[in-house]
């Protein structure tokens, strides 16, 4: 059965949008971090300059804080961003050695930073806990109390890089999520296109080679019968109509071949061509859903008699054995060789009749050419 393709609503949030709120936060927050500290020292001082030093160092840090984060959450990174880890590493860590205690929250800055700089994981987690342990050296080199060290390994640090890292993962997960999505609808989209170009080939196929053989029929009786002649015509005209409504039907996903139609209409088109063919007898009670792909490999595999073969003869058969109900069809103009080679025409009926869990095969041997397709009797999901 086809399912008519839907357009894919995104109803996923921007990765951009996600990383630029969390890019935010977090830069905004480790500017606070130094900008309280800086006011705080001078108004005690009472010089300006330790505001203009924590100014500079305050957007030197936000600017490389920032680019870093950005580019790893968005999967950007490069060699020159490790640079920028570099400058947030001496000003998270040089900045509390040199000025004091009052700045101890500026190592949670070289701590998320090296937590999304490294794809692997074993090194990411390395340099996370690196840079936590090093923070605590750094902290009591500053003249942090012990007591206050302590409760910032153990109640601060250890949420600072989950942070971090879990946004990092949201955003490559939703990009992934994104990807896979658009890989969906690529693929729908190559699914419709391959079902609509086998049911054209199957559906035009068939018809405009029965129009041939219909008009060669008519050329040949327009001077010793113009009655046949007119009824050949007629005969033309009614199958060039109906091709229009196949087409339509194709193009709007809806055809569905039935076995017994295609089987009422072999005799008359092979007989027309010159090819001798009983018109076969379909078992009682068949299923409902053999009809379509049978119908299909019975309509292709007569087109491939007229097309590639010069039979004189062609023998249809439809039985059930075994619990599958099994269609025959063999004529006697194989080609020298055993070997079949499949056409568009063969791959396509194979992947219809696989799609109902059946299967179709093609050979050749003693100058004759035999498709056979098989179907269960009790319907199958299709085959993955």
């Amino acid at each position: 059965m086809t399912v008519p393709l839907r357009p894919m609503s995104a109803r996923v949030v921007s990765t951009r949008v996600i990383a630029a709120v969390a890019v935010t936060l977090f830069a905004g927050s480790m500017i606070t971090a130094l900008a309280f500290p800086a006011m705080s020292t001078t108004m005690a001082t009472g010089s300006p300059w330790t505001l203009v030093i924590a100014g500079v160092l305050g957007v030197l840090l936000g600017v490389t804080y920032s680019r870093v984060l950005w580019a790893a959450f968005l999967r950007r990174l490069t060699w020159w961003h490790y640079l920028d880890v570099g400058v947030v590493a001496m000003i998270g860590y040089g900045v509390p050695l040199v000025a004091g205690r009052a700045w101890i929250a500026l190592p949670m800055a070289a701590i998320s930073v090296a937590t999304v700089v490294f794809t692997r994981p074993a090194v990411a987690w390395a340099a996370m806990l690196g840079s936590m342990a090093l923070t605590l050296p750094v902290l009591l080199l500053a003249g942090t109390p012990l007591p206050l060290v302590l409760l910032y390994g153990l109640g601060t640090l250890p949420f600072i890089a989950p942070m971090t890292y879990g946004v990092a993962w949201l955003c490559h997960l939703i990009d992934d999520l994104r990807e896979a999505r658009a890989e969906l609808a690529r693929r729908a989209v190559d699914e419709e296109r391959l079902r609509f170009t086998r049911d054209l080939h199957d559906t035009l196929g068939h018809t405009l080679h029965a129009i041939a053989l219909r008009a060669e029929l008519g050329e040949r009786l327009v001077a010793a019968d113009p009655a046949g002649a007119g009824r050949e015509l007629a005969e033309i005209q009614r199958i060039a109509r109906t091709a229009v409504h196949d087409v339509r039907e194709v193009v709007r996903g809806y055809r569905a071949t039935s076995l017994a139609t295609e089987l009422d209409g072999v005799a008359a088109v092979l007989g027309a061509a010159g090819i001798r063919c009983d018109k076969p007898e379909l078992p009682d009670d068949l299923p409902v859903h053999v009809h379509v792909p049978l119908g299909w490999v019975a309509r292709e595999a007569v087109t491939n008699v007229l097309r590639h073969s010069a039979a004189t003869w062609c023998e249809v058969t439809v039985h059930t054995e075994e619990g599958h109900v099994v269609l025959e069809i063999v004529n006697d103009g194989g080609p020298a060789g055993a070997r079949v080679v499949p056409g568009n025409g063969l791959t396509g009926l194979a992947e219809r009749v696989k799609a109902v869990g059946g299967t179709l095969t093609a050979e050749a041997g003693g100058g004759r050419f035999r498709v056979t397709a098989s179907v269960a009797l009790t319907a199958v999901e299709a085959a993955a």
